[in-house]
């Protein structure tokens, strides 16, 4: 296989960095991946896992969303998305997935999405999820433990009193809620994974961990608003293939509870092809878990299914 990088420039003048993962040349994919990834962390965090699809005769994309990573500009700009960054991560999005249906013609798509990229993962089937030969939910949830316009609320008086682009205290009071069921912990990012040295990677990463801007919280709790709106979620196609897989102590998903409530709401709307996995003692992360090679096993077994279906 062999992974390349590139930048895309959106509408409004942002550039957006992009890491791709291919099988070796004259090898024609089988398919199309792309790739999601979570708040304050970056898509080079995903490349175990693209070289592993790339080996499988995949091609897979990933790009670093506004405020994360090399498309942020900077150390100084992390978790700042600009005015309206929630719409603008969701466009960039998809003008990648033009990009690689221009690239990859006629491919079978797949979109993954963990955590935070597993919500715009949910809003991008709501918008485009016809497209779609099947979409993954990484480490998702289907609420944030209170309604998303009150957290949108609180992040607004914080803007107000500190500026909007300065570190947001719910996002990081939320953070910080995550650990509490793994205290005493050395870290405060335990509730990531049980591999201690992933963990350690994470936390001396200068590019994982941020606090997000207010303005990007403002921004992202009333996007997560719209998606959850029953309307909005009875617009994904219902023969859609969906694989649902979080850690059974993954606290963004409140334990599998909020997961489940997702998929419940999503089965009442009448979606008919709905997989879901948890996986015993794993938290948050899974693709960097102690079972990662099970979890990335797994996830390609069901790719590979869904395309001879």
């Amino acid at each position: 296989m062999h992974s390349t990088t590139f930048s895309m420039k959106s509408p409004d003048g942002s550039e957006i960095f992009v890491y791709k993962w291919a099988p070796e040349a004259g090898v024609k994919p089988k398919g199309a991946v792309q790739i999601a990834h979570g708040a304050a962390e970056h898509a080079l965090r995903y490349e175990r896992f693209g070289r592993f699809l790339a080996l499988a005769g995949y091609v897979v994309y990933a790009n670093d969303h506004r405020g994360h990573g090399k498309t942020c500009g900077g150390l100084e700009k992390r978790g700042i998305a600009g005015p309206d960054g929630w719409n603008g991560i969701m466009d960039d999005v998809h003008q990648l997935t033009e990009i690689i249906r221009k690239e990859n013609p006629g491919l079978p798509f797949f979109f993954f999405g963990h955590s935070m990229g597993s919500l715009i993962a949910q809003g991008y089937i709501q918008k485009w999820g016809s497209g779609l030969k099947g979409a993954i939910l990484s480490g998702t949830f289907g609420s944030l433990g209170g309604d998303p316009a009150a957290i949108a609320l609180l992040a607004e008086q914080a803007a107000q009193a500190m500026g909007y682009e300065a570190p947001s205290p719910v996002f990081t009071g939320m953070f910080a809620s995550f650990n509490q069921q793994f205290q005493p912990g050395k870290t405060g990012m335990e509730w990531l994974s049980r591999d201690e040295a992933e963990v350690q990677k994470y936390v001396d990463d200068p590019y994982c961990g941020f606090a997000f801007s207010n303005q990007l919280v403002i921004d992202m709790f009333s996007g997560a608003g719209g998606i959850w709106i029953p309307e909005n979620e009875s617009r994904i196609p219902k023969q859609l293939p969906l694989l649902v897989v979080s850690g059974e102590l993954d606290p963004a998903g409140a334990n599998t509870l909020s997961v489940k409530q997702l998929v419940e709401r999503y089965k009442a709307n009448g979606m008919t092809d709905i997989t879901m996995k948890f996986y015993p003692q794993a938290r948050h992360e899974i693709l960097n878990e102690t079972n990662r090679d099970e979890v990335q096993q797994e996830i390609l077994n069901w790719i590979e299914a869904v395309l001879v279906k």
